[in-house]
Parts: structure tokens; sequence; C-alpha cells
């Protein structure tokens, strides 16, 4: 929440812009703040500074008198650099979204989640929708936009795991990119392989007003319902907002749209595997705090090896390759 607040406050932007660290009264001055939250806002800069989002630096100043004192300044680092409003990736979409009222507001049911004997997830529980139900309102298209916008720049960092990754591609004549959004990925994909004919699938508010281009099409549909042919289906963070039962229906339907390529076609999964053995605990802790952000807002879940493996199988498939990519997350090869 202090970080949520240092974003709408404009910090990261107001140092980005300045082009140099800065002074807390140059912060101040800059942000217009109350002379009376000067010692509030400190507080805050240096909980967001021991956490690596600001990074504290000491310089000199001169002194009317001519004497030399110290001050402290602030400047970015890498976390906060992905929060600068107009670069890409910006991660600024994320606190309208995981941090909306109503998604803060439902752990206060969860006494009475825990008690009920319906399969639904936290958010459901509490306010009588589902989270999607929520973002495709017409009153909410701004948190949809959002949200379409947290999706994008997540899919931005895709570029520096296709790097060690254009194996999975080569070869392709197509792909259908399900639930791909605006076609970030896609996009990604077709500058180092501009051959690929690449299909975006989603929701018709989400692709209904799209142009496409020679290679890149977008087209309105239901996973859950049919999925285009191609020689390769992509489901980036997809799996995860599903329970079981619905993720088979999703890679059933994505079987029968690679069918035409016999064993040469495959399904390309990008999403999380936890491992709980692991050494990095940090790493694994994220991956658990995801899977609880899946079951609440969504009753999905994150998986683990053997739950992929299980689910992979069930689906009809017969063979599988699980790679890590971009840290927290997995690579998913899955075939016929």
């Amino acid at each position: 929440m202090a970080l949520k607040s240092a974003v709408e406050l404009g910090v990261i932007d107001v140092i980005h812009k300045h082009g140099k660290p800065m002074t807390l009264s140059e912060l101040v001055s800059s942000l217009k703040l109350h002379p009376s939250k000067v010692s509030v806002f400190y507080r805050f800069l240096r909980l967001l500074t021991h956490n690596g989002f600001f990074a504290k630096t000491t310089v000199l100043k001169a002194k009317e008198d001519e004497e030399v004192e110290e001050e402290t300044t602030y400047a970015l680092t890498p976390p906060s650099m992905l929060l600068i409003n107009g670069e890409s990736p910006c991660f600024t979409t994320l606190f309208n979204v995981i941090l909306h009222p109503s998604a803060m507001d439902m752990w206060h049911s969860s006494k009475k989640w825990f008690g009920e004997e319906k399969e639904l997830g936290l958010y459901e529980s509490a306010t009588g929708e589902t989270f999607f139900d929520f973002l495709n309102k017409d009153s909410e298209t701004y948190i949809l936009s959002m949200f379409q916008g947290f999706m994008a720049a997540d899919s931005q960092m895709m570029k520096f795991a296709l790097k060690d990754c254009n194996h999975v591609f080569e070869g392709l004549e197509s792909l259908v990119d399900v639930a791909g959004g605006t076609g970030v990925v896609s996009k990604l994909i077709l500058e180092a392989f501009p051959n690929i004919k690449c299909t975006v699938l989603d929701q018709p508010q989400v692709v209904a007003n799209l142009s496409g281009t020679q290679n890149l099409n977008f087209v309105c549909g239901d996973m859950f319902k049919f999925i285009p042919p191609a020689d390769a289906v992509l489901l980036k963070w997809v799996l995860h907002d599903w329970n079981d039962e619905l993720c088979l229906k999703i890679l059933k339907n994505c079987k029968e749209a690679i069918s035409g390529k016999g064993k040469k076609g495959k399904i390309i999964i990008i999403d999380i595997s936890i491992d709980e053995t692991s050494e990095d605990r940090e790493l694994t802790e994220l991956q658990l705090h995801f899977d609880l952000v899946m079951m609440t807002l969504h009753n999905g879940k994150e998986r683990n090896k053997k739950e992929w493996i299980k689910l992979i199988y069930d689906a009809g498939f017969t063979n599988y390759n699980i790679t890590p990519i971009c840290g927290f997350k997995s690579l998913i090869e899955v075939y016929p």
C-alpha cells in the first residue's frame, strides 16, 4: 500500500523526469505536498528504500555561510523503473486491478467462505459475481482497460524469454494466441518469425476494434467452445485462472485445434510451475503468493509439476517438456 501511494503521488515519475536523484525537499516541492506531511512522506520513502524501490545516496551541499553539509537524495532502482508511466513495460496498472477496493474487501468474508460447500473463489463468494464478470461490466470498462494494460506489460517481459526460446517457434507456419489480449506476445513472436500466421483469440470487448496485419489476425471467440486450427496454440497465463475441470475443456479444444498437424502440432503453455523443493525461497514464496491470488480472485490455481503432468495426460496428450523461464514462470510444451 505504501508503494501504491508512492505511485499515485507520482514520486517515481518525478524522479525519472528530473533525470537525477532528488532530495526530500525537492520531492516535497515537486509533488506539492502539504508541509505537515513531510515527516510522513519521509517514513514512506524510508520503508520503500529499505525494500529496494529507491536507492539512497548522500551529496554535499554548500550553505550560504560557505559551510558544507550532507544531504540525502533518492534515486530510482530497477524495480521502480518498471513503474514509470509511459515507459514499456509499466506495471502501475497492477495496483488498480489487484488492489481494487472490492478485491481488498473480499478478505473480510474469508471465514464465511471456508464454511461454504460451493466451489467458489473468495471474490465470488463475497460479491456474488466472478472477478471476470466484474471486469466485463459496462460501468467498469476502465478496470478492464487497466487489466489489459497490466497483461500487456507482462507480455512485454516475454521479449527477454523469447531470446532463449526461439527454438519453440521454429518451423511453425501458424499459431493461435488464446486470450492473447491486444496481441503483444504475438507481435513479439512475429518480430523474430515474420512468416508465422498468428491469430489472437479473445473476447469481443477486447479485440473487436483491433486491426490486424497480413500475418496478425484478431478473432472474437470463446476458448471453452472453439479454438481455430493451427500448428500450435499458445496459452500464456491462461490456465492458472481456472480449475482443473475448466482447464481440461480448454486443453481438449487446443488438442482439437492442432489435430490437423498430427504429431507435429503442439501446445505452448507459459505459466507457473511451483517448486517447493527449490533452494530459492523467495522465488517459491512469489509462486505461492500468486497461487493465493488465483484461488481467491478466480477460483484458479498455480500448479506444481505433478499437477501439470496429471492435467496434461487427462486431456489426452502423451508428452511434455517443462523449462523454467522469466524467473518464476515456466515454458510447458505439450504434444499429442
